[in-house]
């Protein structure tokens, strides 16, 4: 699966680690919902970093449509939602 981080790229993520993103994206919906801003602050950075250490950056030159588009790191909790679908970032 090609994952993007907006302003940063992509990188190629197994399949297998899906599940242990969707913990990170079930408690930032969760944050989200009650208006926990350093909750969800926290929460979208560890999930960002996990995709970081799990995934493979992809060349800059790359031009694979992705599967799964997160936010920036400095996004803001009204920019995330306008991303959310009813499972949250990551379907699943």
């Amino acid at each position: 699966m090609v994952v993007r981080i907006m302003g940063e790229g992509q990188l190629r993520l197994a399949d297998s680690h899906l599940g242990e993103l969707n913990k990170l994206d079930d408690e930032l919906l969760s944050e989200m919902q009650s208006g926990d801003g350093p909750g969800f602050r926290a929460t979208l950075q560890a999930l960002l970093d996990k995709v970081r250490e799990l995934g493979e950056p992809l060349p800059d030159d790359a031009l694979e449509p992705s599967d799964l588009i997160l936010p920036a790191p400095d996004a803001t909790l009204d920019e995330v939602r306008r991303l959310l679908s009813e499972d949250g970032l990551i379907p699943g």
